[in-house]
């Protein structure tokens, strides 16, 4: 039922950007509904659960936009920052301790970097976007561990790669497959993953 209302509040976002998404009627709300109840499911430490709740609800209207509109809107980006930092201090802090934090810091500074270069050399193989999202992806990669941090970007290339032959050669966006690598990382971590 949570899910299902910040479903709600996912729509409510979308329709309200300077470049609006009209989704279907209730599929925002059913696909964070649905990951919230599989975290629900799952046996994942509480001090970790608000951080793969958030990465669904932003995942479901960040790819939205990119979708359709191969944007990833500053309005949702640049505040996910402060929130994302929020979130994994409070898990750090709940949890195994300092390191998660630092780890995460580390991670998103050297995600960040890698994206920006690549944007820097191919600016048309990389928007300004998918930078920025970058360093959200790789914060909570690196939360979950280094090893989450170094299989993100290669599951993310792959999803980019399935879009782009879906797609019939055109570009594909890459911000799906960043956010699912950082979903996935969050909701499934390996086993012994999530230490300080």
């Amino acid at each position: 039922m949570l899910g299902a209302v910040a479903g709600w509040g996912a729509r409510a976002v979308l329709v309200r950007l300077r470049t609006p998404v009209r989704p279907p009627r209730a599929v925002p709300e059913a696909i964070v509904a649905a990951i919230w109840a599989l975290l629900a499911a799952r046996d994942l430490p509480p001090w970790w659960l608000p951080v793969p709740a958030a990465v669904g609800w932003l995942a479901v209207v960040l790819i939205a936009t990119d979708v359709r509109h191969r944007r990833l809107p500053d309005a949702v980006t640049v505040p996910a920052y402060p929130a994302t930092a929020a979130l994994l201090a409070a898990a750090s802090l709940a949890g195994p301790g300092p390191g998660l934090a630092a780890r995460a810091a580390a991670a998103a500074v050297l995600l960040f970097a890698v994206h920006a270069a690549v944007h820097l050399a191919k600016p048309s193989q990389l928007g300004a976007g998918d930078v920025k999202l970058a360093g959200l992806v790789g914060a909570v990669l690196g939360a979950v561990s280094w090893s989450a941090l170094l299989a993100g970007p290669v599951l993310a290339a792959v999803v980019t790669a399935a879009l782009a032959l879906a797609s019939r050669g055109r570009t594909a966006p890459h911000g799906p497959g960043l956010l699912a690598a950082a979903l996935l990382a969050a909701v499934f971590p390996a086993a012994g993953a999530l230490a300080g």
